[in-house]
């Protein structure tokens, strides 16, 4: 593990490096530029952040990376990162930071634009986006009647040949830190060593997406986004498929929370607390709604994109954030051979 980790260090700084130095800088305006590590769709906050500039005159300079890289780095960094916030597609890297002491009290006031169930208790951190998990099947080979009434069913003998997923990403580690979390440890070591037996893997979610498309493999696990970008863009990789929502508050209904937070190392405090407000603000979350990026805005004032099914459908299971563990999930899927 101790290789690895230094492994994917390296890489984080080597493909960060490029987008940009690591000073904070001031911009023309006499304003600090705030560096942001982003671990969310690079596309997605170019489309948010020059909001936050004209109203405010401060720029925003994206570090870009993967969840645990850049966790990882900002551990390894510690005071003396140059990062001022952190943004996460999945919660379980915000909670690795968070659990090292290396974030500072967001503010009450953006703390209140979302629900509390979207925060940490601790409010280290705020949640600012969300992506639900979805079952894609492929119309031709999956009925209805056939569909699974819990993500845990997919272990079941049913299911052999039949499931696909992308565990080395952080979307498919944050869906099993939720069935840990709903289920306990034992159910879901017991559930990925049935997805080890039954499960065709894939290396990434819009790969899984094409082959239950193509009808390599009768349904896969997937984040909603997905399947509605593939839509609203050709339908190429999804017109033979339909998406199946879990609900009573099934693991497999998860919602997985996109954190922000300001790091206590910033030399800008005032505004990155100002940046991660106007994430989960009014004026970022009908961005956010807007973009390509059919995720889930948390501010109640602002409804998702009406192309997606509504956020007030679904029926997530209720969880405390940031007990979502990525280490221990890491653990259960290197046990089970599925890393």
């Amino acid at each position: 593990m101790a290789v690895a980790a230094s492994a994917v260090l390296v890489v984080a700084a080597a493909g960060c490096g490029a987008s940009g130095s690591t000073g904070g800088g001031s911009g023309s305006s006499g304003k600090p530029t705030l560096t942001l590590y982003n671990a969310q769709h690079e596309e997605l906050l170019k489309q948010i952040t020059p909001g936050f500039t004209k109203q405010t005159g401060i720029k925003v300079r994206m570090r870009n990376g993967d969840d645990f890289e850049l966790a990882n780095q900002l551990v390894q960094e510690g005071s003396a990162s140059p990062a001022d916030v952190f943004l996460t597609e999945n919660s379980p890297a915000m909670s690795l930071v968070d659990s090292k002491g290396l974030f500072a009290k967001v503010d009450t006031a953006t703390l209140a634009q979302v629900p509390k169930q979207f925060s940490p208790a601790d409010g280290d951190w705020t949640g600012f986006a969300a992506r639900s998990t979805v079952l894609v099947y492929n119309k031709s080979k999956v009925s209805e009647a056939d569909l699974p009434a819990s993500i845990m069913d997919l272990s079941g003998p049913r299911w052999k040949g039949r499931i696909a997923f992308s565990p080395s990403g952080a979307d498919f580690q944050a869906i099993v830190s939720a069935v840990v979390d709903v289920k306990g440890t034992a159910a879901a070591k017991t559930w990925l060593e049935g997805l080890k037996t039954n499960g065709k893997v894939y290396q990434g979610n819009n790969v899984v997406l094409k082959a239950v498309n193509d009808g390599e493999v009768d349904a896969g696990i997937i984040y909603h986004y997905y399947w509605y970008r593939d839509q609203a863009e050709s339908g190429a990789n999804s017109d033979n498929t339909q998406l199946h929502y879990f609900a009573d508050k099934d693991a497999g209904a998860f919602l997985s929370v996109s954190g922000a937070g300001v790091l206590k190392s910033s030399k800008h405090q005032a505004e990155a607390q100002e940046f991660v407000k106007y994430l989960s603000g009014v004026a970022g979350q009908r961005a956010l709604a807007a973009s390509y990026a059919l995720e889930y805005p948390l501010n109640p004032a602002v409804p998702a994109n009406r192309a997606i099914k509504p956020l007030t459908e679904l029926d997530p299971p209720l969880i405390e954030i940031s007990t979502l563990n990525g280490p221990k999930v890491i653990d259960l899927m290197q046990q089970a051979g599925l890393l």
